[in-house]
């Protein structure tokens, strides 16, 4: 429309000029007749005037129609740079955006609401709003109300409700945040409605992630102390079951009390085990481990006995695995017997062992890098919907024989190095855990044989705790193993009886001491004194901490070796004959050289 009237004012402009010089020009060559007769022949003064007067009219509203369609072309030409911006800002926004007229109707839709809906542009464009924007409710499932309609009905800014899930058009779901607004003209009137949306799944994931954490620090500091002191009890129990059978004959019924006996402690420990996997103190204490190896064996223990079978797929070039391998033991076997108590009809478990790279936009709350992904997959009964994000709450259990720590403690240990559990089920089709959990680059060790007894041995033993029960019981086991035991409460006394043994010229050949001491010196303090007493001291660290630096890094403190509480006398005499082989091969070494 532009363009047709600038052709023809610019026509009627070139007419009436091109007019005017012809006639100039043929006056100019007959000057004795009147101008106006030259330019109106047979036409009197008085008109050719008025003709020149509406000619002039001509021209003026000529050029004013061309002033007001150059200010109309300027004015559209605003407008589309204005309209122009809009595009551009609302497609570049991180939030996604769709507008709708009054009836609900699609009008535009910005780049991440094509993506987050599946719906472009050009396709959503006039189509009704619950069309293209499906919402449900995370936890009825139900179809929310159409946020347009609510707008429209209620004239103000309205909001979803938490856990709102949007259904994209090929079914992926994502839960998200956002709100609709009335679009209102200058008399107020709604025009339309625009809803800004964005997707906080991660988000919402992180955030349970955090709050799964905290709650989990808070029973750790319950659970941690409780199961040292619960250790403490267990090295004593175990340790005078231990002697009562070797005053017992086997075959007899008191040696088979003993032995029952004996077993329900090591399902005591068990429980210690998962209580300190709680305790922020109890740190998993990590060695390059074979997951291959790992898992045939968690699979074959696991379901032993069972009507389930089992299909164990393992990459062949499966990463190595840094961890503690009791923990991750413990994590495999939960999942493996929860998936087998999902099935008590019988049925089939998958566990599959890949190398998986994580990257940064995968959408997995971990650091981008190399991990082993162990998957854990049932034909049971499923999780409903709704239990999804309780499973690895502590003491939460659907099962009517359990604790519910089995899920928690799982979570935990596989948080602590460094990995996730992440969870997929559906009522009737069974459910898959899929744990991560960081490579490693070093070869895991070979494993060392276990003698068939304990073994016997000779010397003088200073036994350390603060717990009467402890320091009879494994007094009287030392003993029963050929070694000459002195018992003590605390770390002080400790080096004062060492120094004794010293002056004497009858040192002892190797100190026990318990890590802790309530209201004395425990062992990290008292082997600085003992070192400097005797820089060749020989000692073990024994706690029911697991997890503390003295612990599991024994050496860098003096330690020559650890005992973790509760011990039996298998573990104790084994790791006392270790250190003192290794006493006795330094001194022969120090005699060749002398």
């Amino acid at each position: 429309m532009k363009a047709e009237h600038r052709t023809i004012i610019g026509s009627f402009i070139a007419g009436v000029a091109t007019w005017v010089i012809d006639a100039i020009q043929h006056y100019s060559q007959l000057p004795s007749t009147p101008f106006w007769e030259i330019m109106f022949p047979r036409v009197s003064e008085p008109e050719f005037l008025r003709r020149i007067v509406l000619l002039l009219c001509f021209i003026v509203f000529g050029i004013l129609i061309s002033a007001l369609v150059a200010r109309h072309e300027r004015a559209e030409n605003a407008l589309m740079m204005e309209q122009e911006r809009l595009r551009v800002t609302l497609r570049s926004i991180g939030d996604a955006v769709i507008a709708t007229d009054v009836e609900g109707k699609v009008q535009l839709v910005n780049r991440v609401a094509e993506a987050l809906t599946g719906w472009s542009q050009e396709e959503a464009l006039g189509r009704p709003l619950a069309d293209i924007f499906q919402i449900i409710s995370e936890k009825t499932r139900e179809r929310c109300e159409d946020p347009v309609h609510r707008v429209l009905r209620e004239g103000k800014v309205v909001g979803l409700a938490n856990g709102t899930v949007l259904v994209a058009r090929d079914g992926t779901e994502r839960v998200i945040a956002d709100s609709a607004a009335p679009i209102t003209g200058k008399d107020n009137n709604i025009l339309g409605v625009v809803l800004v949306f964005r997707d906080i799944t991660m988000e919402k994931k992180m955030t349970e992630e955090l709050q799964r954490a905290q709650r989990l620090e808070s029973i750790g500091l319950l659970a941690g102390g409780l199961a040292h002191d619960f250790n403490n009890l267990l090295t004593a129990i175990w340790s005078n079951i231990t002697l009562a059978k070797s005053l017992t004959v086997p075959g007899a019924e008191l040696y088979r009390r003993l032995i029952e006996a004996e077993s329900a402690t090591s399902r005591a420990q068990n429980l210690t085990t998962q209580l300190l996997a709680f305790s922020k103190r109890n740190k998993p204490v990590r060695k390059p481990i074979s997951m291959a190896q790992l898992l045939n064996d968690v699979t074959c223990f696991a379901l032993s006995g069972s009507n389930v079978c089992c299909k164990l797929q393992v990459a062949d070039d499966l990463w190595a695995v840094e961890a503690d391998e009791g923990q991750i033991h413990q994590v495999i076997s939960n999942l493996v017997i929860n998936a087998d108590q999902a099935m008590p009809e019988g049925g089939t478990v998958r566990v599959c062992a890949e190398n998986v790279a994580v990257g940064s936009g995968e959408g997995l709350p971990l650091p981008a890098g190399k991990y082993v992904r162990i998957t854990v997959q049932d034909e049971g009964v499923g999780i409903p919907q709704e239990h999804l994000s309780k499973i690895f709450d502590p003491y939460f259990t659907t099962k009517q024989k359990g604790s519910g720590l089995g899920l928690a403690i799982g979570y935990r240990i596989v948080s602590q190095h460094g990995g996730i559990i992440d969870v997929e089920s559906q009522v009737g089709a069974g459910s898959t855990f899929r744990v991560y959990l960081p490579a490693c680059e070093k070869q895991p060790q070979s494993k060392a044989q276990v003698t068939a007894s304990p073994p016997q041995g000779k010397g003088r033993i200073i036994l350390v705790d603060d717990e009467d029960l402890i320091l009879e019981a494994a007094g009287d086991m030392l003993r029963g193993l050929g070694y000459e035991v002195q018992t003590v409460r605390d770390g002080a006394a400790a080096v004062e009886l060492y120094k004794q043994g010293l002056d004497a010229g009858r040192p002892f050949d190797a100190v026990i001491m318990d890590l802790t001491i309530p209201g004395g010196m425990g062992g990290r303090e008292a082997i600085i004194k003992l070192i400097e007493l005797d820089p060749e001291v020989t000692a073990i660290v024994s706690s029911g901490y697991g997890n503390d630096p003295a612990i599991t890094e024994y050496e860098k403190y003096g330690f020559s070796g650890v005992v973790a509480k509760p011990y039996n006398i298998h573990q104790l005499a084994t790791t006392l004959h270790e250190v003192l082989e290794r006493k006795q091969a330094r001194m022969m070494q120090s005699q060749e050289v002398a």
